[in-house]
């Protein structure tokens, strides 16, 4: 069985942009890189989000829900463990 390739964030963006300039076309790219033509759509696809995303400020909000959601898992995580401790010393006393 071969292994996944994994490709880095550069190397995606410069695919990416070199598909949103239009010079070549998605097979000469894909030759060009040796890639699949589908994962060069999906990549100038996902780039175009992005930066459709980074001009409305998509971006900055998705960035503080993270982060809201964040305090929420940690105050979870405690509260959570407050129960367990409880529940072990609870059962420990039989």
């Amino acid at each position: 069985m071969s292994k996944r390739r994994r490709f880095s964030a550069e190397f995606k963006a410069r695919v990416a942009l070199d598909a949103l300039s239009g010079e070549l076309t998605l097979s000469e790219l894909a030759s060009k890189y040796k890639i699949h033509p589908n994962q060069v759509s999906t990549w100038k696809r996902q780039a175009k989000d992005q930066i459709v995303d980074g001009f409305s400020g998509k971006a900055k909000s998705r960035q503080t829900n993270s982060e809201d959601e964040l305090k929420d898992l940690h105050a979870k995580i405690g509260q959570l463990t407050i129960e367990n401790d409880f529940l072990q010393k609870a059962f420990a006393r039989k």
